[in-house]
């Protein structure tokens, strides 16, 4: 059977199709493809299955395009880029790669961001490497000690779990919100179940990791950056639209928001997005923006891969995906 991969990944996932006797086709060009390039290569292509990118829009119109498709296998833990109702219709499965490597990855990502956000580290890079530092002084850079503080976690699943043990590890207070209650986690870091009024009222630094729907969509704006300490910071590595960022930018120049940093971009995942283009957030010290890298490392990216294409061997030879969404 013939599988098509939207954009060159991780060589296991590819091994394993080849390896099973599956035609494996290879977007050959790096970059995302258009919704009318796809449709295209679709149709061309035929493929039983299609291993996609988060950046890659498949709705009924797409799978129109490619009824011989029996599942998308999504290469990331979101999947707000598939239209599951369509997919349903069509009796199409999806499914996604909720790796414990990728959560460690985004983790390990938002707390880096989170103590170079407190200790001013871009900044104070970006002023030595232009020649400006000149000596030690009192008051060069200073930042915010995490210790003794409140971390405020919006969405406690695994990522936000591993972000609250890290703070837990450097002395910070955890108070979270989620649609459920983790009394595990509250008995092994002391985690406060708080509304998020009230969670936004009392942390330090504010961690969003919540998956982007119609309910979460600019869960955080104007009304919710009033609630919060002017010297609170603020990081996002879950999906770009979760935040406002026009509500943000206002909000950092309002000093009602001490700082934000931020993995993904209210404009994703349109293949126009250019964050470093069109944010007047970049011209704020106070903001970190990294280029949707959360889960880039190399361990994490071989296992996204691995688990995609087992979830497509898996609807290829009759069985349930491992990892299917609807």
């Amino acid at each position: 059977m013939k599988i098509y991969i939207t954009r060159n990944i991780p060589a296991s996932g590819i091994n394993l199709l080849k390896a099973a006797g599956h035609e494996v086709v290879v977007n050959p060009d790096d970059h995302i493809h258009t919704k009318e390039e796809l449709i295209a290569v679709l149709k061309q292509e035929k493929p039983d299955a299609v291993l996609s990118l988060l950046t890659d829009k498949i709705d009924g119109e797409v799978m129109d395009s490619a009824p011989t498709v029996k599942i998308y296998a999504n290469y990331a833990v979101g999947f707000d880029n598939f239209d599951r109702e369509a997919a349903k219709r069509r009796n199409i499965l999806l499914s996604n790669t909720p790796s414990e490597l990728l959560s460690d990855s985004v983790a390990e990502h938002t707390f880096a961001l989170m103590l170079a956000l407190a200790h001013r580290i871009v900044e104070a890079d970006n002023f030595t490497r232009s020649g400006r530092y000149k000596g030690w002084a009192p008051f060069l850079f200073l930042g915010t000690l995490l210790k003794g503080k409140t971390l405020g976690v919006i969405g406690l699943g695994r990522i936000g779990a591993d972000v609250a043990k890290h703070a837990t590890g450097i002395g910070m207070k955890t108070v979270y919100f989620d649609t459920k209650t983790n009394p595990d986690l509250e008995q092994q870091i002391g985690a406060r179940f708080l509304s998020i009024e009230d969670l936004l009222k009392e942390s330090d630094v504010v961690s969003v990791h919540v998956p982007l729907n119609d309910g979460t969509k600019h869960l955080l704006s104007t009304k919710q950056f009033n609630m919060m300490k002017p010297s609170a910071l603020l990081i996002n590595t879950a999906r770009g639209p979760v935040v406002d960022e026009k509500a943000v930018l206002q909000a950092l120049t309002d000093k009602k928001l001490n700082g934000f940093a931020c993995d993904v971009f209210e404009c994703e995942p349109s293949i126009d997005c250019d964050p470093s283009d069109h944010l007047e957030l970049k011209a704020l010290t106070n903001v970190i923006m990294t280029p949707h890298i959360a889960s880039a490392t190399i361990e994490a990216r071989e296992d996204m891969s691995r688990m995609a294409a087992e979830n497509i061997l898996a609807v290829l030879s009759g069985k349930t995906p491992p990892n299917q969404i609807n």
